[in-house]
């Protein structure tokens, strides 16, 4: 109870300072009982949500809900703070020196006042504020579903000829239990099963937490296509860690559950192993690793018993759900895996990029390779943004992906 007191009280503090803009802009007690009534109506839901949450059910979309339109709330209302906090740098000595220093000739009384806010710097707090409201609404409603495809070409001087021009596909972060437009996720299989690719990679997190979440895409998932198959790994959310079970029992036939369910759709199921893709006589190896992570997350993957049935000299695509990874222990093995792909992130669904200009969130002071393509030493990890999205319900600038990658054979031109 005391840390939503607390929690009530800051977010209380925040409130009164910023509401100073809008007394400022209006006299209209309209839009102060508005002002108040959404607040008071946000914070009470974000309250009513958490207070009972039960972790047996896991995070539903009416906690997202919740989340979302607590973000919707408060960005604002700190830009707004931020502009009126800035007009007090100025405001406050002015106010200190009119309290000490001038006088009223005609009645020898000290004036003990602060200037009064300018209108227009307020007109300028809820104009810059209303960006961030209308962006995270935006977001909500329809920035989750903004699929976008992007294309890579990547050269490899010992890619197998036959692999010359070769195509994948690679989605990332599923969180099916996060959904709430079925016909946004058919629209984007069928976006998929359009690039016609020649294999299609999944990084992990199909679900939130259980595998039922699943069951109303299956069908949907189903219609994916591709000529050399499908390949999947597990992420994080997958094993179900994120909730409480009543046995273990129950907590291994989810994830057992969830396995079948990735079969069923045609997805071969990579758990430290590797398979191979032939072609004209020559071959690939796509190996994959359960989810190993740094800063508490699983560490279920083993890069050497994935790649055990490897040759050295094979053309390597690994598939680990974690970027983490590559730093860690990938990107300098002596096996020298030429692209890993990886997920997780989600670009934190947040930020602002500008295509091969500008790319920025703050979840980069996380992860240092967040979102697209990298390299080191002559090898490439593509971290994709995710299909789905997780705890916040939206994306805003940071849109769903689907990545295609060409392999093509020989050095980059310049």
């Amino acid at each position: 109870m005391f840390r939503w007191i607390i929690f009530v009280a800051i977010i209380g503090i925040a409130d009164y300072y910023a509401f100073q803009a809008l007394k400022t802009v209006t006299k209209s007690n309209w839009w102060y009982a508005l002002y108040w009534l959404f607040t008071v109506a946000v914070i009470g839901n974000f309250i009513f949500q958490f207070y009972g949450f039960n972790r047996s059910n896991g995070f539903s979309q009416s906690n997202a809900l919740a989340v979302g339109f607590l973000i919707a709330m408060v960005v604002p209302k700190l830009v707004l703070i931020a502009v009126m906090l800035t007009e007090d740098v100025f405001r406050v000595p002015q106010g200190i020196y009119s309290y000490f220093m001038q006088d009223d000739s005609a009645s020898g009384n000290q004036i003990k006042h602060f200037p009064s806010r300018r209108k227009f710097i307020s007109q300028i707090a809820l104009g810059l504020a209303a960006i961030p409201f209308a962006s995270v609404l935006y977001g909500m409603y329809k920035g989750k579903y903004n699929f976008k495809v992007l294309k890579y070409t990547l050269n490899f001087d010992d890619l197998p000829e036959a692999f010359d021009g070769f195509r994948l596909t690679q989605i990332s972060d599923v969180h099916s239990g996060s959904f709430d437009n079925i016909e946004k996720v058919s629209y984007a299989i069928d976006l998929i099963n359009e690039q016609q690719s020649d294999v299609i990679l999944f990084t992990g997190d199909m679900v939130n937490n259980k595998a039922e979440e699943m069951l109303p895409y299956v069908d949907i998932f189903k219609k994916l296509k591709a000529k050399y198959g499908l390949y999947s790994v597990l992420g994080n959310h997958d094993y179900g860690d994120y909730v409480r079970w009543n046995s273990e029992e129950a907590k291994k036939q989810n994830l057992e559950d969830l396995k079948n369910l990735q079969k069923d759709i045609g997805f071969d199921l990579l758990l430290n192993e590797n398979r191979f893709i032939e072609k004209d006589g020559q071959r690939i190896a796509i190996i994959g690793v359960e989810n190993w992570g740094k800063g508490g997350f699983k560490k279920a993957g083993d890069l050497k018993k994935a790649a055990s049935s490897v040759d050295k000299d094979d053309f390597k695509i690994l598939l680990s759900h974690d970027p983490s990874h590559w730093d860690a222990e990938v990107v300098n093995d002596p096996y020298h895996y030429h692209l890993t792909l990886s997920g997780h992130t989600h670009g934190m669904q947040f930020g602002i990029e500008i295509p091969g200009w500008f790319k920025w969130s703050p979840v980069k002071w996380r992860y240092k390779q967040w979102a697209g393509i990298y390299e080191a030493v002559g090898q490439y990890i593509n971290v994709n943004r995710g299909f789905g999205y997780l705890a916040f319900p939206g994306r805003v600038g940071i849109w769903p992906e689907i990545t295609v990658i060409e392999l093509k054979k020989g050095a980059k031109e310049a």
